[in-house]
């Protein structure tokens, strides 16, 4: 399953993006699968807590949360294609927006 996955993200990443090897995106990959894990994990946190009729405080804030950004979803709980961001919007978007904002946690996190 993850297998193909991988071989597809190469793909594109080799024709399209110019890479020469592996090396040259495993950080991003790294932190991509890192967030979508994340992101599983604070929603499984909050299903828990909503069975238990508690809140529960996520650790990303709304925007930086993968379902807002990476697969945002419709009405019908599928993703939206015509609101997920792509090419230029989604590489200014992490660029710009959430790994400042994730290097804002960790200084952050430091401190205590």
């Amino acid at each position: 399953m993850f297998e193909q996955a991988f071989k597809n993200i190469d793909d594109v990443l080799w024709k399209e993006a110019g890479c020469s090897s592996e090396l040259d995106y495993t950080e991003q990959t790294s932190w991509l699968l890192f967030l979508k894990y994340l992101d599983g994990l604070e929603q499984d946190k909050a299903d828990e807590a909503a069975l238990e009729g508690k809140k529960y405080a996520f650790f990303l804030d709304k925007p930086y949360r993968w379902d807002v950004w990476a697969a945002p979803k419709g009405a019908g709980g599928l993703i939206d294609h015509n609101q997920a961001m792509t090419g230029d919007d989604l590489r200014d978007f992490v660029n710009q927006k959430l790994f400042p904002y994730l290097h804002g946690l960790i200084a952050c996190r430091r401190r205590f």
